[in-house]
């Protein structure tokens, strides 16, 4: 996957870049997905999809916290619970489809969840895991971009 960072943004709606995530955002809380806004959408995207991933999970690939595929590209903020028609979400590391918060191990330390937002050339099929879409989608990938919070328990 080539690194293409330009004009496509993603952030928090409601909290700011680099801080602790709020709890009612993680699993030992509300575990509600945060809103977040997007912007400087690439020509040419066709979809954009968001994965949000701790690679400091004590897991060989981390932990992947929620998939959203099917994004229409003229999206400006995704809100939870789920987008109906509007998008739909892959297998997280529980493998359900739904967002699941941070819930690092007590006493693990501090952990990082990136927030990554990829605008693709071509529609995503079925509900490729993360590992699958890097693999399958990282060549369709006109433009990324992520931001990054922390948690710790």
């Amino acid at each position: 996957m080539p690194l293409n960072i330009k004009d496509l943004t993603i952030a928090p709606r409601h909290f700011s870049v680099g801080d602790r995530i709020p709890d009612r955002h993680t699993g030992y809380h509300d575990n509600t997905a945060p809103d977040l806004e997007i912007s400087g959408v690439p020509e040419g995207a066709v979809e954009l999809a968001l994965i949000v991933h701790d690679p400091d999970a004590p897991l060989p690939h981390g932990f992947t916290h929620w998939i959203v595929y099917g994004i229409d590209p003229a999206t400006t903020v995704i809100s939870a619970p789920g987008g109906g028609a509007a998008y739909r979400e892959g297998p997280n590391g529980l493998g359900e489809k739904a967002y699941t918060g941070p819930q690092p191990p007590p006493g693990h330390g501090v952990h990082h969840y990136y927030f990554w937002l990829y605008a693709l050339d071509r529609p995503v099929t079925g509900d490729p895991t993360r590992e699958e879409f890097l693999v399958a989608y990282g060549g369709n990938v006109i433009e990324q971009n992520r931001f990054v919070v922390t948690f710790s328990a």
